[in-house]
Order: C-alpha cells, then structure tokens, then sequence
C-alpha cells in the first residue's frame, strides 16, 4: 500500500513514500518488506498543499522560533487544561540490530503492559491465547486486516493523533483510517446496555487538573497490542488525562477486566506534542495486498 508519512528528524518531518510499509513490525521485524524513495520536500510541491509543514498558530515559541514545550500548560476559558493539540507517541523502543524499521514505534505498541514487573497478569486462558497468536505471527490481529484497532490502541499507534477539546466533548481523531473516538464531558452516565463497539463508550469528568474517563462497552475480541493482548467486553477501563505543560500528555491507564485479567493493572504513557504539521490519512484498504501473505498456523 502506498502512502506519504514522516520520517521525524530533530528540525522537520521527512516525507516518504512506501509500499507494504512497516505498519505491523513484530519484535524488528516486518511482516512486507518495504520500498522506500524519499521525497525532496518543496514549499510550491504537493506536500505543502497538504500543511505538513504549516507552522501551528498560537502556541508559544523560543526566541529561535521552536515550539516552546516547556511552557506552562494551557487553559480553557473555565480554567481547565487545554488538552487540544497534535500528539505523537513516546519513542522508548531500541532499534534492532538491523536498524530501525522508517515507521517507529514505541514499546506499548508491541506489548502494553512491557513495564510492569512481571507482565500482564493474564487469565491462564488468555496467556495461552497470547502464545499462539505470537506462534501465529499476530495473523489475526484485526489492524492487519484494516479493521479498527479500538480506543487505547488509537492512543499507542505509531500514527498521529489530534485531541480537540470543546465544552462537553473531547474529541481524538486519528490518521489510521481517519477515524475518531468521542469522549463526553457533559455529565452524562455510562448506558447501562451498551451494544458491543470498538471505541466503547466515554464519559468523562474533571478531579482538579485531572480530566478521569471511564470507558465500557468493548467488543469482546479485541486486541491491546501487536502481541495479542486480549480486551473483553467484561472490561471498565479509566483513563486519566493530564498535561503538566505545553508539550507534554500524560496518560494514566487502568484496565479492569476479570474475564482476562486475574488484577487491574495500570500503565502510563508520556506523549509529546507534535506541532507545525498536520494530519495525514492512512487508509489502510487502499491498495491493501498484505493480508494474502501472512503466514502463521
């Protein structure tokens, strides 16, 4: 599948073209192998229609012109943080021995729970089930098969995301298929039948500084990384948003789900601000010729 997507260096994005990208690597490696011609980047080409390099307005700068992410963390005109930006994904993954595959990604991608002591506590059914589906090379992981990757895979893509805050919504739209996940802040209590969805259901309320999201009605084959890890619709999960400045989200997650967990665990996830660039849709049916490949048991 072809597409345009960045390459990020330490002043600008680098625009590349690719073919069977590395959208699912697997402990280094890939499931395609990858085509890559760079693309000279020119102020009257194509990439500037497309605002991949517009500087972003209204947000504080150094006196070099940079993106200040270390300034104080901004507000709405009630006094609450202002989580609204580009967000990118923490790069704490190491590089294997044969070098970085274009498309980083970070550790959560490929196991969510990697920095808890002793891993995810799974149900022993559930950690049969991640040893086959590594045995079977994540075949069946719907992202491979361009299906939705759900609401906290949206949250650890190695895609952008954008996080509009207005009264009562927050919004995140994502590059991946050019979807979205709709988190309420109007007060309004979870259903109490939710149909199966793949995003859930989101409401959310603020603690001080603090915006706390309580999210059900999962279906119940989903998936929370490239290794497997399963999410039930049994699971309640609670996010906590905080941005303690400019350029940084954090993201507290605890996922409570008896059917495949014996415990609620909690993760924590810190996202940079990605800023004088915009969206990019990936639509991943677009010439899509990977999946008659895969192989696996």
């Amino acid at each position: 599948m072809y597409r345009l997507t960045r390459r990020y260096s330490a002043n600008r994005p680098v625009e590349l073209h690719t073919k069977n990208h590395c959208f699912w690597p697997r402990l280094g490696k890939c499931f395609g192998a990858a085509a890559v011609v760079t693309l000279a980047l020119s102020a009257s080409g194509p990439a500037a229609a497309q605002w991949l390099n517009r500087p972003t307005s209204g947000i504080p700068r150094t006196a070099d012109g940079k993106p200040n992410l270390n300034a104080p963390t901004p507000r709405t005109a009630d006094g609450k943080p202002d989580l609204s930006g580009m967000w990118g994904w923490e790069d704490n993954r190491p590089c294997p021995a044969d070098g970085c595959p274009d498309q980083r990604i970070g550790q959560e991608f490929i196991n969510i729970g990697w920095s808890l002591k002793g891993g995810l506590p799974y149900q022993p059914w559930a950690a049969e089930l991640v040893k086959k589906r590594s045995a079977d090379n994540s075949k069946d992981d719907p992202q491979s098969h361009c299906l939705p990757r759900g609401a906290l895979r949206i949250l650890t893509d190695g895609l952008l995301k954008k996080i509009i805050q207005a009264p009562g919504l927050l919004v995140i739209l994502t590059e991946r298929n050019a979807t979205y996940r709709q988190i309420f802040t109007d007060g309004r209590p979870l259903p109490a039948d939710a149909n199966p969805s793949w995003n859930g259901y989101s409401s959310g309320k603020w603690e001080g500084d603090t915006l706390v999201v309580e999210t059900i009605g999962f279906r119940d084959d989903m998936w929370l990384d490239a290794s497997g890890s399963p999410l039930t619709s049994a699971a309640k999960v609670t996010e906590r948003f905080r941005r303690p400045r400019f350029g940084r989200l954090e993201i507290e997650i605890t996922v409570d789900d008896p059917k495949a967990y014996t415990k609620p665990w909690t993760i924590t996830l810190n996202q940079p601000l990605v800023a004088d660039t915009e969206l990019l849709d990936y639509i991943c049916l677009e010439n899509e010729r990977d999946a008659a490949h895969f192989v696996g048991h």
